[in-house]
């Protein structure tokens, strides 16, 4: 499957390698979008060796215009972290970055998995929820999260899924 893995920017983006060797080990051909503070977190260089493709985090590239291209190219979209921001902009269509434009400019027939990650407290916010909510109504599925040791030193839900486990729900 041609997938785009969007990499929010939370601090679980630096597991986004490990997911793209996971993905690729099972024949998937992926591509990754960065927003700007995932860029933050994880390089480039490193997305773009274990994919074999360049990373993308601007709209337009060398002629091209990125929030069209990608989703015309993708079969699917995984995004991995999905922050409470990604969630609250999928879930209202606001689209001010190349992920959150890629998203509304992908087919509706197409699969979008969402790997949540944040502070158990965000995570338990009513608006987290919603918006969640609001994106499964109309056809995200979700993987995750999970419950454990988060980067902030707190034990809660809210841990993104491993890789190993989210490339296996892809399949």
């Amino acid at each position: 499957m041609r997938l785009v893995l969007g990499i929010g920017g939370g601090i679980a983006a630096y597991k986004a390698p490990d997911l793209v060797r996971r993905l690729r080990e099972r024949g998937h051909d992926v591509r990754c979008v960065l927003t700007a503070n995932a860029g933050r977190l994880v390089a480039k260089d490193a997305l773009a060796t274990v994919s074999g493709s360049p990373v993308r985090d601007t709209l337009w590239h060398d002629g091209g215009i990125e929030h069209i291209d990608l989703p015309r190219w993708a079969e699917g979209l995984l995004v991995a972290p999905a922050t409470a921001d990604l969630l609250g902009k999928f879930a209202h269509g606001i689209a001010d970055d190349l992920l959150t434009t890629l998203f509304l400019a992908l087919e509706p027939q197409k699969p979008v998995w969402l790997c949540p990650a944040m502070n158990t407290v965000m995570w338990e916010k009513p608006q987290v929820q919603g918006n969640l909510k609001l994106l499964i109504e109309r056809g995200a599925r979700t993987i995750g999260p999970v419950g454990g040791n988060l980067a902030c030193g707190e034990n809660g839900m809210g841990a993104m899924s491993d890789p190993t486990a989210i490339a296996t729900a892809i399949a």
